[in-house]
């Protein structure tokens, strides 16, 4: 079966789907008089019946075709109006017209079948070989609806068809971007393992300034590389997997690990100032990795975008059975726009020159927040921006 018949099957399967065809074909012979009804899909070249109901005995099946140019059906298609004939002998248009000639009908109906986008389907007609009167508002009307009718299942049946495999599609297309991402933030690791190692090493070894300065970028820009490899490895498992998992522990002093993100990122920020008022009272119960890789996140973005001229201000309590941990940097307000996205995978919002990533590290940040059962609020004015995280302890 060709292309084309291939697609005609599908029009003839579609309409003999709707389950009130076969019964509005029956009704317009029955009150109508006609022995012959049918829907028809009809294009430039092609006339197919699609259904029919055969009182005259007139031959025609589903998928049995008629020459276009043998048809009123194709002048329909051309103009889209309803062509109605009482008595073909006494109309002056149809008279002598090759169509009711060649088939030996005498009274004949075609409402065309119009597409919610404009597109001509088809018609619904009938045919008999004697006269009957079809010029009547009631009769126009029946039709009509009927053919309004079996659009608006085509169109139904259309959209669905459209909808699954758009659904299909992006499925496919989310799951190889995340198994793509998932094998790369793998591969990558070691190779950046091994230019961590060795920068280390450069800057332990080195006598001279300049390959210390080497050094030193190779260093902070592995530290960088390792911090979206974690993000994105932790967004391909929350989306592959059950989602971020915690290991939490309550002898850890939290203290501890927010001053060791902060040396970290002093390393690799070195004219940055980072001021800290720690007023820790009680235990959190916590996840050492993952509010590391959080704070290093909210802390690297206040970082990147806040004011160079103002120091970064780091906040964190745990009192009254709550702990807080604020990021305050200066600089301009953020976009409306922007904070209703912020933490959202893939976006990054304005992002100045020189300023990149993946867009990975809220979205990442947050998740481990509510893994936490806690949630990071943002607060940003036209003097600062304030990213704070809670939780209970």
């Amino acid at each position: 079966m060709n292309t084309l018949s291939a697609n005609f099957a599908k029009d003839v399967a579609a309409v003999n789907a709707i389950p009130s065809v076969a019964n509005i074909l029956e009704v317009i012979c029955k009150s109508t008089g006609m022995g012959f009804a049918a829907v028809a899909r009809v294009t430039e070249d092609k006339w197919i019946a699609c259904s029919v109901n055969d009182n005259i005995t007139f031959g025609l099946k589903p998928g049995g075709e008629l020459q276009i140019e043998t048809t009123i059906c194709n002048e329909i298609r051309q103009h889209h109006k309803v062509v109605v004939i009482d008595h073909v002998s006494v109309d002056e248009q149809f008279a002598n017209h090759h169509t009711p000639l060649m088939y030996g009908f005498q009274s004949y109906i075609s409402m065309p079948i119009m597409l919610r986008d404009g597109t001509f389907f088809g018609t619904v007609c009938a045919i008999d070989p004697k006269p009957n009167i079809l010029n009547t508002p009631q009769t126009i009307g029946m039709f009509k609806l009927f053919a309004e009718l079996i659009a608006f299942h085509l169109d139904a049946k259309n959209q669905l068809e459209e909808s699954e495999l758009k659904l299909m599609e992006e499925q496919e297309t989310a799951e190889l971007r995340e198994q793509f991402i998932a094998i790369l933030g793998h591969d990558l690791r070691n190779p950046v393992g091994a230019s961590l190692n060795a920068a280390q090493l450069l800057l332990k070894i080195a006598s001279d300034e300049k390959t210390k300065r080497l050094a030193q970028i190779i260093q902070n820009s592995s530290y960088r590389i390792n911090g979206l490899i974690e993000n994105v490895l932790d967004f391909a498992r929350g989306r592959l997997g059950g989602g971020i998992t915690l290991n939490l522990s309550e002898n850890e002093p939290i203290d501890e690990v927010l001053n060791q993100v902060i040396n970290e990122l002093k390393l690799i920020w070195p004219e940055r100032n980072i001021e800290v008022e720690f007023n820790l009272k009680e235990k959190v119960s916590f996840d050492e990795k993952r509010i590391a890789q959080l704070f290093s996140n909210l802390l690297s973005n206040a970082l990147t975008h806040g004011d160079k001229n103002f120091p970064v201000v780091v906040k964190a309590s745990s009192t009254n059975g709550i702990f807080n941990l604020c990021i305050i940097n200066r600089g301009t307000k953020m976009p409306d726009e922007t904070l209703k996205k912020l933490f959202q995978p893939f976006s990054r919002g304005g992002i100045k020159n020189g300023q990149q990533g993946l867009g990975l590290g809220l979205y990442i940040s947050s998740e481990i927040a509510k893994a936490h059962k806690g949630e990071i609020i943002v607060d940003s004015t036209k003097q600062q921006t304030c990213f704070t995280f809670t939780m209970a302890n």
